[in-house]
């Protein structure tokens, strides 16, 4: 497998496909757990493998992929189910008429030999398909994201054509709904009956780290300014106009109208905390006096005293 690609083609992955694969991986995974028997502590697990197609447009050099769909494989004769493709495809085509099959997508760490079958059996749709590989394994020291695309390109090895995989670069990109979804999606309670503290440390950690990268960014962009501005690099006007459009968005947040807009809504939270915990004090007290009724009313029927409250 060659290190990266000569095409010259710019790939955008939208976080649908993302999610998608990773949906189809965890239920499969989750169904193969169910059905095989426990293994000893010292096994090793093979982790399954999910496959499907990816669907988007391609503009020119510029290739975005938008969603995805599951397929059917066969591992030990490495053919896909013909006739559910076709299925799926028609389908996508009624709701998504401008989306093509642009590839496909599995999972693992690296791509294998395997793999090309698949990807010359779906050159009859797309003579150029693309491969969208996804790493479940979970590697905390990794700060990119565990996804590969590779290209199919045909070199000479030993005197033989050979088609092989390379890798190419890839950009996220996202529209507005996808965004939301994705932010709820991350807000979601953990399966695992997290508490508020840890569901809150992992909040505060994720925006941390969008802070940071933020800092990161304008310091990139300011370095760059700085050498634009010094002649060292070309000036490119294209993103003069980009940093000054950023600019212009600054002094809307100094305004007047969004400093009052801001305290009425701190006013309007800090009264909704003080509100909740007045109720909950009322709903302590009540209890309280719920048992101190039901514990002196036991004690006034042996000794004949009456009620407190």
């Amino acid at each position: 497998m060659a290190s990266s690609s000569s095409s010259g083609l710019t790939f955008k992955l939208h976080p649908l496909v993302i999610v998608n694969i990773s949906d189809h991986y965890t239920r499969v995974k989750s169904q193969t757990n169910a059905t095989q028997p426990p293994q000893p502590n010292n096994a090793t697990h093979q982790q399954p493998r999910v496959y499907g197609c990816v669907i988007g447009i391609q503009r020119g050099r510029t290739v975005e992929i938008f969603n995805s769909f599951e397929l059917l494989y066969d591992p030990s004769s490495h053919s896909l189910d013909r006739a559910f493709l076709e299925k799926k495809q028609e389908l996508y085509k009624k709701v998504f008429p401008h989306f093509y099959i642009l590839g496909w997508y599995s999972t693992g760490s690296d791509a294998q030999e395997s793999d090309m079958h698949i990807h010359k059996a779906l050159m009859d749709i797309n003579e150029s398909p693309v491969y969208v590989l996804l790493n479940p394994s979970i590697n905390h020291a990794q700060k990119d994201l565990p996804v590969t695309i590779f290209e199919s390109e045909l070199h000479v090895i030993d005197g033989i054509p050979q088609l092989i995989f390379v890798r190419s670069s890839y950009t996220i990109e996202t529209v507005e709904a996808e965004r939301i979804s994705v932010d709820h999606v991350a807000h979601l309670k953990p399966s695992d009956g997290g508490s508020a503290a840890t569901q809150l440390a992992a909040h505060l950690t994720g925006i941390h780290s969008a802070i940071k990268m933020l800092n990161s960014r304008i310091k990139v962009l300011h370095h760059y300014l700085l050498a634009m501005q010094k002649g060292d690099i070309p000036c490119e006007n294209s993103l003069l106009r980009q940093v000054s459009s950023l600019l212009r968005r600054l002094p809307a947040i100094e305004s007047e109208k969004f400093q009052d807009d801001f305290l009425m809504e701190y006013n309007d939270t800090l009264l909704i905390a003080y509100l909740a915990m007045f109720t909950n004090c009322a709903s302590t007290m009540n209890e309280l006096v719920d048992k101190f009724n039901t514990a002196y009313d036991r004690h006034s029927r042996r000794g004949g005293r009456t009620a407190f409250i």
